[in-house]
């Protein structure tokens, strides 16, 4: 378990099961999170989810957001990891949208960096948001992340092509802004 200002990253739990279908489930929530047809998931789907989460993986690590008052609100974790490279690609939703442009997606990030860079040794993280996600590129560039690049037209969603940005943070720039060592 690993706590931040407003919100305690933990492991997914079966109790989390219906909370999180509902979530990944809600079209607003979907159309920032995948590029494929936004067709739901089933029970089934996300029973297997959970269920395989392990701490015995070594690439990609997932947890359940919840506040410090122990609703569960989102999730997020490592992908992948690449650690010939020392590079971890990342992601997060917010599921609850009463908690939207509050801060628990920002605070949950940065826990989420903290673990990556001093519990893991990473030197880069990096993740990508479509264009049109601007909530979640000002928690991004809130918490260190920078521009890369951008993929030009690389998804088709609500009628039209937009693009993808590549964003990236390294350890030296978390640690130069003043986080802990």
């Amino acid at each position: 378990m690993f706590t931040g200002e407003k919100v305690r990253l933990r492991a997914y739990r079966k109790e989390d099961l219906e909370k999180a279908l509902q979530f990944i489930n809600d079209p607003e929530v979907k159309r920032f999170l995948a590029p494929g047809i936004p067709f739901p998931l089933t029970e089934s789907d996300e029973e297997k989810f959970i269920s395989k989460q392990s701490g015995f993986n070594t690439d990609a690590y997932s947890f359940a957001i919840e506040t410090l008052e122990g609703e569960y609100i989102g999730g997020c974790g490592i992908n992948s990891t690449d650690w010939k490279n020392s590079v971890a690609v990342v992601g997060i939703f917010i599921g609850n949208k009463d908690y939207w442009g509050k801060g628990y997606g920002t605070d949950a990030m940065r826990v989420l960096l903290r673990f990556i860079f001093e519990q893991m040794n990473i030197n880069k993280v990096k993740l990508f948001v479509y264009d049109f996600n601007k909530r979640a590129i000002r928690c991004y560039e809130k918490c260190g992340f920078k521009v890369e690049g951008v993929l030009r037209q690389e998804i088709y969603r609500d009628g039209r092509y937009h693009d993808e940005l590549a964003m990236g943070i390294l350890r030296s720039e978390w640690f130069g802004a003043g986080n802990k060592k």
